[in-house]
């Protein structure tokens, strides 16, 4: 899972793990959370191997409220079903039905990989620290919790099963939203398996002045995260050329630095 601050590159960076899981042979599913939802842009094409989608609130959220009316409705007199209706445009069902899709898609990595390109951050810690709540919420309109959603947070809690990568960009506001995500996802019990610091200068060994200066003054970024917050730092330099398609993406693969 690749998550951070909107606009640091979660979405590039889950299309290359996808394209070299799938490149290695492996059965790989590259799904978003993101309502931006930029991951065909990404990509171009079709990857041999590589399934694509996209968590579809609207799609998800019809979907779950007929599943209620067919179960918890069944034998509600008229002004009960009304009550129930009434309930299920909360707000709250269309969380629901995004985490029950969330979940499923986790699930998925009993049997292949699955990469997800999650939301800003805010939108995916509510998945995370409101699981217990969301379990309440579903088991109050449905006569069971699925067993993807019973699995969910032990999954994410098992480093042997979940590896969330944390995206962000050589600067401050980026790295300490990135570090306060850190400090919440390990509240949850969930530690993150590493970093990657996207679109950095001082990566390139540019020798332009004016681009190295500003390279220059990524170090006490980039230092801080590796000094004092990541077990794992992955630079990415920054791209002339946007790394789309497959082609751009084994080139953006090439270049990382490891640090």
């Amino acid at each position: 899972m690749t998550m951070g601050k909107g606009g640091v590159g979660k979405t590039t960076v889950a299309a290359a793990l996808a394209l070299e899981l799938a490149s290695s042979g492996h059965r790989v599913h590259l799904t978003t959370t993101d309502p931006a939802a930029h991951l065909q842009f990404t990509l171009r094409g079709d990857i041999p191997g590589l399934r694509v989608s996209r968590i579809d609130p609207i799609a998800e959220t019809l979907a779950y409220a007929k599943k209620v009316l067919a179960e918890s409705g069944r034998d509600l007199d008229e002004t009960g079903r009304a009550l129930l209706e009434e309930d299920l445009r909360s707000p709250c069902t269309e969380e629901i039905a995004i985490f029950r899709a969330f979940a499923r898609c986790v699930d998925e990595g009993n049997d292949g990989f699955v990469v997800i390109d999650t939301a800003p951050t805010g939108h995916t810690l509510l998945f995370l620290d409101a699981a217990e709540a969301y379990h309440r919420d579903v088991a109050r309109n449905l006569s069971y919790i699925p067993d993807s959603v019973r699995r969910l947070l032990p999954q994410l809690r098992d480093a042997n099963f979940t590896r969330i990568i944390l995206v962000t960009l050589p600067e401050a506001t980026p790295v300490h939203e990135a570090a306060r995500l850190r400090e919440d996802l390990q509240r949850a019990g969930i530690t993150p398996y590493a970093w990657v610091i996207n679109q950095s200068f001082c990566a390139t060994g540019t020798q332009d002045p004016v681009l190295a200066e500003r390279g220059a003054l990524e170090w006490r970024y980039i230092a801080e995260v590796r000094d004092k917050l990541a077990q794992k730092l992955v630079l990415i330099p920054w791209q002339a050329e946007p790394p789309v398609g497959a082609e751009g993406l084994e080139r953006l693969l090439g270049e990382l630095a490891v640090r």
